[in-house]
């Protein structure tokens, strides 16, 4: 058995592509487009990291999605520097719902209200401001 992909449905490819990848910065890996099912597949990965994907899907005539609530989960992704990604999501317009107080976990959320958590890679990091005392910002 193999791990192959987590599908995450989305509303509106653009604003999912510029989140996941120019944001959050993962790397588009595949993309397919049916005219026959009217959808688009977007497979998309951590870069150097092809084997763990997500995979958006956007149904070109619309889609209910509800809250993207906590019963599907999270994505986890393993970062180089908790800081310096939430600082690059934040000054890309993301709020930081749960900020990497202790060093080592914080939650984002996508534009379709998934949840999105960084773990930093290896040990925590000392604890720094403004992160240690910045308060939880909604649901993650």
């Amino acid at each position: 058995m193999k791990y192959l992909h987590t599908m995450v449905r989305v509303l509106d490819i653009d604003d999912s592509l510029d989140f996941y990848c120019n944001k959050l910065g993962l790397d588009e890996i595949n993309r397919f487009d049916s005219e026959e099912g009217r959808f688009t597949l977007v497979f998309l990965a951590a870069p150097g990291n092809k084997s763990a994907q997500v995979e958006l899907t956007y149904n070109w005539d619309g889609d209910e999605l509800g809250k993207g609530s906590r019963n599907f989960g999270h994505l986890a992704y393993a970062v180089d520097n908790i800081y310096e990604s939430c600082q690059r999501l934040l000054d890309g317009g993301v709020t930081i719902n749960r900020p990497p107080r202790d060093g080592r976990m914080a939650f984002v959320r996508s534009p379709d209200n998934i949840s999105i958590e960084l773990i930093q890679d290896g040990k925590p990091l000392q604890a720094a401001e403004p992160w240690a005392s910045m308060e939880n910002s909604g649901e993650w």
